[in-house]
């Protein structure tokens, strides 16, 4: 297999969680040596992800908030309106990396997107994910590798109600402080529609992607009925 030198965006807008989860799964299942390499970025309505070996006492307060059993590693995240999601499916055998490369690959390229707003931030060598200096975290990441390829992905956190995060001990850690871009700025943040071309295009240049190019707007890889 040849590595590829084009990973496609697609810009899903608004979405409900399980469709776009499904749709990651069965893209996943059916892709070959010559299915592209994609990055899909969205923003999702309210819900709370629970990962593979997540413990239940780490929800503490769902509430109204719907909680969904997933496929990905890690525990308990959030997912809501203000919060950027992009969910990375590439082929990690064809790309010639590992899995760490490409968490370091990811947390890099969100250290360099909120540099570039000012925003000083750095990765944990103990816990996935992008973090102030104060330990608060403004980004997560959660990813699942199948037949060698890869789902679910990153979450950063804009400008949201960052009061939803108190009813869960986040990624497991009880306690932990939570913020966004807006709270780390006096000016408002980046549209979503930025940010999703700052981490699109840093991302693929660290994984040597020669071009980064749309795949579609608001449109999902067709699903069988």
């Amino acid at each position: 297999m040849s590595r590829p030198e084009t990973i496609y965006v697609r810009k899903l807008g608004r979405q409900s969680y399980e469709p776009v989860w499904r749709a990651m799964q069965h893209y996943t299942d059916i892709r070959d040596g010559d299915s592209p390499d994609e990055l899909w970025f969205l923003e999702h309505d309210a819900v709370f992800t629970q990962g593979q070996a997540g413990k239940a006492e780490h929800i503490l307060m769902p509430g109204d908030i719907p909680v969904v059993q997933v496929d990905r590693g890690g525990q308990v995240t959030y997912h809501g309106p203000g919060q950027l999601v992009g969910y990375v499916l590439i082929d990690l055998r064809r790309l010639g990396i590992g899995i760490r490369d490409l968490v370091t690959a990811i947390e890099t390229s969100i250290v360099a997107v909120l540099a570039k707003l000012g925003i000083a931030a750095h990765p944990r060598a103990d816990a996935p994910g992008v973090y102030l200096d104060s330990g608060a975290k403004i980004a997560q990441l959660g990813l699942r590798v199948r037949r060698g390829s890869t789902f679910h992905g990153l979450s950063l956190n804009i400008d949201m109600d960052l009061s939803v995060f108190l009813r869960i001990n986040p990624c497991g850690h009880q306690g932990m402080e939570v913020t966004d871009i807006r709270r780390q700025r006096d000016i408002a943040p980046p549209s979503q529609a930025e940010l999703i071309n700052a981490l699109s295009e840093e991302l693929a240049g660290l994984l040597g992607y020669v071009y980064c190019l749309p795949a579609s707007e608001h449109t999902l890889p067709e699903m069988p009925e």
